[in-house]
């Protein structure tokens, strides 16, 4: 199965308090670039989060954000008392009324009065507990773009069957077109010797000679053969799926030099105008292949 480099994945998870929501996206790209948006308290948990899309993901740009929001119910703030602080300030206004004479007993309201004794914080979020709810939702978001990366890889697996199919009948033409191109070149020697020859006699081991010339110089036998090499490579990868856009580069790069070849041989109309088609259909090809992993 091949898979497209361009996609969307959404998945959440909770735990006591919190809730995790994750979106993934991604887009081509020649290599694997993540880029990650996590909150700042969980910043410590990137290196896991790289770790586990290098896990799924081959190639592609892949932009991931991670939020995080409070359960219903939970607590979004917390109070801190500082106890030293609050036996200090009874002990010293115990001592101070006994120094002065005054009455008067401290209690708990005055004591939670005094500054610094106590004060109400943000909920701090522990990032190493937090990791388990964050990476289930990872995964899930990274379960539903993979998902969508492989239907997408589907339809462009689809076209380029069609694609290759239509390229070999092309090769298949060229190849059937050979014989036919070199008589042809035969005859038109042929009948420039008659021409600059009048009724001499046209010498029949120089006609050889030339022909075999220009057949060696226009033999396209080995690029023909290279080219159903490659688009048997093309289709046995394409069977056996998994990350094959580097290799379906290189093989288009391969095959459009054959082509290439091919056409500045070329000394017949119909084999110039197969190989314009192929050029077509790689140049088809390769867009398709622009957008897989």
């Amino acid at each position: 199965m091949i898979r497209s480099m361009t996609g969307f994945g959404r998945g959440e998870a909770s735990d006591a308090t919190l809730a995790v929501n994750v979106e993934a996206r991604s887009v081509n790209h020649r290599h694997l670039d993540i880029a990650i948006r996590l909150p700042r308290a969980l910043g410590s948990l990137e290196p896991d989060a790289r770790r586990l899309i290098q896990a799924r993901l081959e190639r592609g740009r892949i932009d991931v954000s991670v939020q995080l929001s409070t359960l219903p119910g939970a607590p979004l703030q917390q109070i801190r008392v500082d106890h030293a602080l609050a036996r200090a300030w009874a002990s010293e206004a115990r001592a101070l009324a006994e120094a002065l004479g005054i009455g008067g007993e401290v209690d708990l309201t005055w004591v939670l009065e005094r500054p610094g004794v106590a004060r109400v914080e943000e909920t701090e979020t522990d990032a190493p507990s937090t990791w388990p709810t964050v990476a289930q939702a990872l995964s899930d978001a990274l379960d539903d773009l993979v998902e969508r990366r492989t239907a997408e890889g589907e339809a462009l697996g689809a076209e380029l069957r069609a694609l290759h199919a239509s390229l070999g009948d092309t090769v298949a033409r060229v190849a059937d077109r050979l014989p036919a191109a070199v008589a042809r070149r035969t005859e038109r020697l042929r009948e420039r010797m008659r021409a600059l020859l009048g009724e001499a006699l046209i010498d029949e081991s120089r006609l050889a000679t030339e022909v075999a010339v220009w057949a060696e110089r226009t033999d396209i036998s080995e690029e023909l053969t290279r080219l159903r090499a490659h688009l048997d490579q093309f289709a046995l990868t394409l069977d056996k799926g998994g990350p094959v856009g580097r290799l379906f580069d290189f093989l288009l790069q391969e095959m459009n030099r054959e082509v290439n070849t091919v056409a500045s041989k070329a000394d017949d109309l119909e084999l110039s105008q197969a190989a314009i088609a192929a050029k077509g259909t790689l140049e088809k090809m390769r867009e398709q292949v622009q957008n897989l992993e």
